[in-house]
């Protein structure tokens, strides 16, 4: 059996792909996905039905799909990149005009059996077409002007149909996961200084047009900005999502309460606690300690994406798997900054634990997408 594994030609396909796939990053997945299903089932006050079983029935769709998209070659889903790309642009379109809209925000696409929201599509989408283009792009290029700009392009398009449904949130995943593929292709540091520049000038712009004709966001986002300065200033108002996070984040204290034992949420003091908010729901009840256990969960669910993407010498895929990381990384830690007061309120869920079948489904089919990578890696 040892010499038919230092052989792996001799490995039948079908087994060679089970024994290629990347078991620790499937565990961790399903590690975070359960700790969803238990939270669920605690604010939704015990019942499996309200929350918890929709999600479990999402899970086991998206794992399933995400072994598919695994064992499929990562050379099928690079030819798809354009595509998907193409189909994520056209479905925002869609959106503009014909969505469906709820709290204010017209985002989704009404499927009858679910919500489909296209802007989660578009994060993959995005990292997908940016890691082919710097594939194809010779490395002496990546820094010019002319070739720097397309990848920008591609960028802005989606970020302004987002932000025009309102969604700063995930306009700022895409910003993010696209901005770290092109660091990572080797795009020079100086043009990411200017964009720090053109973000502190869009911010003076955005502050500055507050009450004018031409004024940039929502008078709610306003408020959300003037609440994360000072959450006191409204406690009732646009400050109550807030305060109240804080309340029950401290409540926790380092073990918790204890399971289903939260107030916060059981009370309904807490807004959103199946979906935004569900951080300080895991918070409240297993404490500090509940909540760096999931962080270091999805810690390791980067680590294992970066040591999978340097050990890859191809080169789409090695950038594919750093833009998904990317992603997720910005999806985990602005929800968390958010629920603790240390980022304005943009309306990110915690990946894989809120409540929500777009954004687990997607994000499964990505991590599919690194498993393709790392299974079909030359070795």
């Amino acid at each position: 059996m040892s010499s038919l594994l230092n052989d792996h030609h001799k490995i039948p396909s079908g087994f060679r792909k089970i024994l290629y796939f990347h078991w620790p990053l499937a565990l961790l997945l399903v590690a975070v996905c359960s700790a969803g299903f238990l939270m669920l089932f605690s604010v939704a006050g015990g019942k499996f039905s309200t929350w918890a079983e929709p999600q479990v029935m999402r899970f086991g769709v998206g794992f399933i799909a995400m072994i598919i998209i695994g064992f499929t070659p990562i050379s099928v889903w690079k030819s798809l990149s354009v595509p998907a790309y193409l189909v994520g642009i056209a479905l925002l379109f869609y959106v503009e005009y014909f969505g469906a809209t709820g709290k204010g925000a017209q985002r989704w696409i009404d499927l009858g059996f679910m919500k489909l929201q296209p802007s989660e599509l578009m994060k993959i989408a995005l990292v997908m077409i940016v890691a082919l283009y710097y594939d194809w792009l010779d490395e002496e290029r990546v820094s010019k002007v002319q070739w720097v700009l397309p990848p920008l392009i591609l960028t802005a398009l989606p970020m302004a149909l987002v932000l025009n449904q309102p969604d700063l949130g995930t306009a700022i995943l895409l910003a993010g996961g696209a901005g770290v593929v092109m660091l990572l292709a080797g795009v020079s540091l100086w043009y990411f200084g200017g964009a720090i520049g053109a973000i502190i000038g869009v911010v003076w712009a955005v502050i500055g047009s507050k009450g004018t004709a031409y004024q940039i966001l929502k008078d709610y986002q306003y408020r959300r900005i003037e609440t994360f300065l000072d959450p006191s200033s409204d406690p009732l108002g646009s400050g109550y999502h807030i305060t109240q996070s804080k309340i029950a984040l401290g409540s926790g204290g380092f073990s918790g309460r204890g399971y289903m034992e939260g107030t916060q949420s059981r009370l309904n003091f807490l807004p959103e606690k199946h979906t935004d908010f569900i951080f300080t729901t895991l918070a409240e009840e297993f404490g500090f300690v509940g909540g760096i256990t999931l962080l270091v969960l999805y810690i390791l669910i980067i680590l294992c994406c970066y040591v999978t993407a340097m050990q890859n010498r191809n080169r789409f895929a090695a950038l594919l798997t750093l833009g998904v990381a990317a992603t997720f990384f910005f999806y985990f830690s602005v929800n968390m900054l958010m629920v603790m007061g240390l980022a304005p309120v943009v309306g990110v869920p915690l990946p894989l634990v809120s409540y929500g079948g777009s954004a687990m489904l997607v994000l499964l089919g990505a991590f599919g997408l690194v498993q393709s990578a790392h299974i079909h890696r030359p070795r």
